[in-house]
């Protein structure tokens, strides 16, 4: 098994993390390691819908990001991939607080991958959970792509060899 480069990591999270969408949600990818990431947002009055609770797309967009960054560490150096289709179950309605998502990867294959997440508040209740279907593209969307898009350093290499 490949070793993950921690400094290359810690670099992708300030890129992905400084992305615009990220941003304008206010969420942050916390961890990365194989098969698995952690995604956190503090809810905020432009995340609810007009009823007062958390939008559905606030659970999408967690979801989405979790399982996407799930499959990172598991992937080869300068793959690109795309999500291509994600599906939402709402569990439960929330008004204030943290929400946490946590990703993790189901099978990484040579085209597809299958991951999952798990929306939780800070009292570990179960929210939103979901799964997606990742497609691994060839020379498209990778985080050089990203690098590139962003105007960020290269980052250091993916693996400690």
């Amino acid at each position: 098994m490949r070793t993950i480069n921690l400094e290359h990591i810690n670099a992708l999270l300030n890129l992905v993390n400084s992305g615009p969408y990220f941003r304008l949600l206010g969420m942050k990818v916390l961890e990365l390691a194989p098969g698995c990431s952690k995604v956190e947002l503090d809810l905020d009055r432009k995340h609810l819908n007009p009823f007062g609770a958390v939008h559905g797309g606030v659970y999408s967009s967690l979801i989405d990001t979790a399982a996407y960054w799930a499959a990172y560490c598991e992937l080869d150096e300068g793959v690109g991939y795309t999500s291509l289709d994600v599906s939402i179950s709402n569990l439960a309605m929330a008004k204030t607080g943290k929400l946490i998502a946590f990703g993790a990867s189901i099978k990484i294959g040579r085209s597809i991958c299958l991951c999952e997440a798990t929306v939780k508040d800070s009292s570990g209740a179960a929210l939103a959970h979901g799964t997606s279907k990742l497609m691994i593209l060839d020379g498209k969307q990778s985080i050089n792509h990203a690098i590139e898009a962003m105007g960020y350093p290269v980052l250091p290499p993916k693996f400690i060899s």
